[in-house]
């Protein structure tokens, strides 16, 4: 069962991952998360030029409350300093527990932006951008990851096994939270719902909503 596992997350890490934007504005909004890989690609961006400064947000998610006892942005926060980030050139909302808080809460810090760099996980990249004509339709908003391959370069911190998991998640909320009012609909191509019942069948279903 395991190599047709990762044939179905290959296929849905692929496909949420596929709808990257690489153009760039002048504030990266970074949503936090376990993998810290997204703080250091957001401070290559910084160090780079391609953006002015970073919001970072997060409070504690379904992984990072069994990681840190602290919020996620103080985390990346501590990061992004050690990798030479002036701390003026940061700033830190530290509450948000999903993409929505993510998105919503920054509105409230900063309600006169208008463009931003979303920066996520690669696999997460979808359901940022479904997520932010709901919670922010003024923000011209181009989302973005770091450049990482399934299953090569998943995060030791919850291993292929718990981002299978997630990535169904991502596929359930994905079909559902638009009924919801939090994300606007996207159709789904059959060949990625064959993969998340296949990974479903399987057993991972851990991250699924629950009604």
């Amino acid at each position: 069962m395991y190599a047709p596992a990762l044939h179905h997350g290959r296929e849905l890490w692929d496909y949420q991952s596929s709808f990257r934007d690489r153009s760039r504005a002048d504030t990266a909004l970074v949503c936090c998360s376990y993998d810290l890989r997204v703080c250091d690609y957001a401070c290559q961006l910084l160090h780079e030029g391609a953006v002015r400064r970073m919001v970072l947000t997060g409070g504690t998610g379904n992984w990072t409350r069994h990681l840190w006892d602290v919020p996620e942005a103080q985390v990346f926060r501590d990061r992004a300093v050690a990798n030479g980030i002036s701390p003026g050139r940061i700033l830190v909302e530290d509450h948000a527990t999903n993409f929505g808080e993510n998105i919503g809460f920054v509105r409230q810090l900063l309600p006169n932006l208008r463009q931003a760099t979303i920066i996520t996980k690669p696999n997460s990249v979808l359901r940022v951008c479904l997520t932010v004509p709901v919670q922010w339709p003024e923000l011209t908003a181009y989302v973005d990851a770091p450049d990482l391959n399934f299953p090569d370069d998943v995060s030791n911190m919850i291993g292929v096994w718990g981002l299978l998991n997630e990535m169904v998640g991502d596929i359930d909320r994905i079909l559902r939270y638009p009924a919801r009012g939090f994300q606007i609909p996207h159709p789904v191509p059959q060949e990625i719902l064959d993969s998340f019942d296949a990974l479903i069948s399987a057993g991972f279903s851990h991250h699924l909503l629950r009604d």
